[in-house]
């Protein structure tokens, strides 16, 4: 066992109970912890090793699962290699003060305005560490960030060690996955902006002018020259969302048409329609 036996290291007995356990622990970490060591015969980086070693110990026995498969295989299935695929080298993964819990991933929505413009976001986060004796306690900070325009749903914002810490364990990273808000009028689908407007069928027939609201509150007029047939599209270039990879760019604005019909028809107004459409066909 080359990082040494975990109850020598602990200084307990194999049959120590976890109140014996906590109390090594509490004992040998105010002895070795770098911050605390006042022995002049030690060095910073020889107590850094021995607390590394002490926590890593801890973390194993006072784990029933881990310290069961412990005094059963001691050190390799806690301490075992994998092959990185990518290049051939050992990597150690297991019970080690460098290894990183799972990344906590969590959903952020946001409203389609803020992925158009862009917005600053704070936001306040709680999360686990280990005290300077190894027991886990809450604290709170405030993180800041940007929101950048055309930012796409499963985007990931990624906060490096700003999760949940164990003890002998790196901080796990923070994520953030951007999820998008439904909105009342727009629809995205990946770059463009897709609108249905309803529109009269005397509209569809001859024309309108379409009054829109911008995702950044610029009104936007819009003429309909074209008849609005079936399955038609009036495509508006430039007036989509930012695309986040090309500043300056934008997708489009497809906006599809839901044509009212009217509920009845006089005799009178039959009579001038077929006479209208008969004619238009000369």
């Amino acid at each position: 066992m080359g990082a040494g036996d975990y109850y020598t290291i602990l200084k307990v007995n194999r049959n120590a109970t976890d109140e014996e356990l906590k109390k090594a622990y509490k004992r040998l970490a105010m002895k070795w912890h770098p911050d605390k060591n006042h022995q002049q015969s030690v060095n910073k980086e020889d107590a850094e090793a021995k607390f590394k070693q002490i926590s890593e110990a801890y973390d194993v026995l006072s784990d029933p699962k881990k310290r069961q498969i412990y005094d059963f295989y001691g050190h390799y299935p806690l301490n075992s290699s994998r092959v990185d695929k990518k290049d051939g080298k050992n990597e150690e993964t297991g019970s080690q003060k460098d290894k990183k819990v799972g990344a906590i991933e969590s959903k952020l929505a946001f409203s389609l305005e803020e992925l158009y413009k862009g917005s600053k976001r704070k936001m306040k986060v709680s999360r686990n560490v280990p005290d300077e004796f190894g027991k886990l306690i809450t604290v709170e900070e405030i993180l800041k960030f940007d929101i950048k325009p055309g930012w796409k749903k499963g985007t990931k914002i990624t906060f490096p060690g700003k999760g949940h810490q164990e003890p002998g364990c790196a901080p796990a990273d923070l994520i953030f996955v951007v999820e998008e808000k439904p909105h009342a009028f727009y629809k995205r689908e990946g770059n463009d902006l897709v609108l249905v407007q309803k529109i009269l069928l005397l509209e569809a027939l001859v024309g309108k002018t379409l009054n829109l609201k911008a995702l950044d509150g610029r009104d936007l007029t819009i003429q309909v020259k074209d008849i609005v047939e079936p399955g038609y599209e009036l495509v508006v270039p430039n007036e989509g969302m930012p695309i986040s990879k090309e500043p300056g760019k934008k997708g489009k604005l497809r906006i599809k048409f839901d044509v009212m019909f009217p509920s009845r028809l006089s005799t009178q107004q039959k009579y001038e329609l077929k006479r209208i459409l008969r004619d238009s066909d000369n």
